[in-house]
């Protein structure tokens, strides 16, 4: 085996929290050979289409013990990676490189150019500065530990490589976790999230950009309840927005299980109690008596969702004439309109996992297996996901840094 293929530490994956990984470690000991193996022609796609093209690089919250409840699952766990490297150092680190960030009124932090391209450049180049050695089309058929310690790689092009340590950050690649399995790491079978739902119904697919900007809805899945506010969006297969995409992410796996059927309670008056509501409709009895309900809607509602919301209903009848059983119906359909979820969707062109390598194989100190000595796991692999708003990345920097480090001061 020649010496080009000897590492001191190799990444498989050339994704964020491979890259980061590998720049880390090599910029903190220069003296280590650091190489990052790339499966396909070109790195860091999905850098490149997250954010519709632009990269959400990360979220704007500063506090670790806040940052950590955007975590469905490995919130726990990454307390301790954030309490070491958190959102204000991934701010640091691409301004000292001269990449500023900006953060939007929802807390999404991108790039002041808007192009995940800068991102992308800046990667690239702390790689190259750094002098970690990429290589692409070098797709990993098996990875055998060493006796003496280390780790011999053969590619499907029947290359080799060795390694004194390995880092997977494979993401959710189906290869990955072949590969952490087969090294005899526990994988949670992945399901998708962050995804959008599907409902079978003409109505709302007809009323397509309809939102509102604050609803709270329940999702039962399960035997379970799960609650959101936050926006909604019609669309022309269903819902979603940010309280959607949410929901998709704490109940992945309970929706996986139930075949993505189950119902969605939605409340468009979010904060208003029943006993509320009936006065306001009492108030329309006496203010708005003639006026109908097609002409007169007393809520903060769009147009278009209010007569979504009057649909079967006479919406000539006036306000003064209101009958109880017709207010009944209304009010129920204000405070608990239910949607029959019968599917999921995607979320533009992105892909989130919900599982991977079992977190009580990792340690978190370090990023290191508890089974595999000298085999580190990092980012997406992992079974942490986060929900939508850059939240994803900030893991694979995060534990990206932490292998970094820790793989710098063995040599």
């Amino acid at each position: 085996m020649s010496n080009e293929s000897h590492f001191d530490v190799l990444v498989v994956g050339g994704g964020a929290s491979g890259y980061f990984t590998a720049i880390t470690c090599a910029e903190a000991n220069p003296a280590l050979r650091v190489g990052l193996l790339e499966g396909t022609r070109r790195s860091l796609t999905k850098v490149q289409i997250s954010g519709g093209g632009r990269c959400n690089v990360t979220h704007n919250c500063l506090d670790p013990n806040r940052l950590v409840q955007f975590y469905p699952r490995g919130g726990k766990e990454l307390r301790q990676v954030f309490s070491r490297f958190h959102v204000q150092h991934t701010i640091e680190w691409f301004e000292s490189r001269g990449v500023a960030l900006k953060a939007e009124a929802d807390g999404r932090m991108f790039s002041i150019t808007n192009r995940s391209q800068t991102i992308i450049d800046c990667l690239q180049k702390a790689a190259q500065d750094a002098q970690v050695q990429i290589l692409y089309g070098q797709i990993v058929r098996q990875i055998l530990p060493l006796e003496e310690g280390g780790f011999a790689l053969t590619m499907q092009n029947e290359g080799t490589f060795q390694t004194k340590k390995l880092v997977l950050a494979t993401g959710s690649a189906p290869g990955g976790y072949e590969l952490a399995t087969a090294l005899g790491l526990t994988v949670v079978p992945p399901v998708p999230s962050l995804f959008t739902f599907q409902v079978d119904d003409p109505r709302i697919h007809e009323r397509a950009g309809v939102s509102m900007p604050e609803v709270e809805a329940t999702l039962s899945v399960g035997g379970k309840k799960f609650q959101q506010k936050g926006p909604i969006l019609f669309t022309h297969w269903g819902l979603s927005g940010p309280c959607v995409l949410k929901l998709s992410a704490w109940a992945a796996r309970e929706l996986h299980e139930a075949s993505y059927h189950a119902p969605l309670t939605v409340n468009w008056l979010p904060g208003m109690k029943e006993p509320q509501l009936k006065e306001l409709i009492m108030e329309q009895r006496q203010s708005a008596r003639k006026k109908t309900l097609a002409q007169l809607c007393p809520f903060q509602l769009p147009k278009r969702l209010w007569e979504y919301l009057l649909g079967g209903l006479d919406a000539d009848t006036q306000w003064g004439s209101l009958p109880s059983a017709m207010e009944k119906i209304l009010i129920e359909r204000l405070l608990r309109t239910v949607f029959p979820v019968c599917g999921k969707g995607v979320f533009k062109e992105e892909f989130v996992s919900c599982g991977g390598v079992d977190l009580r194989g990792i340690d978190f100190r370090t990023m290191e297996t508890r089974a595999v000595k000298g085999l580190y796991v990092v980012g997406e692999l992992l079974n942490i996901d986060g929900v939508t708003g850059g939240f994803n990345f900030q893991n694979a920097w995060s534990t990206g840094w932490i292998a970094g480090q820790h793989l710098a001061s063995l040599a």
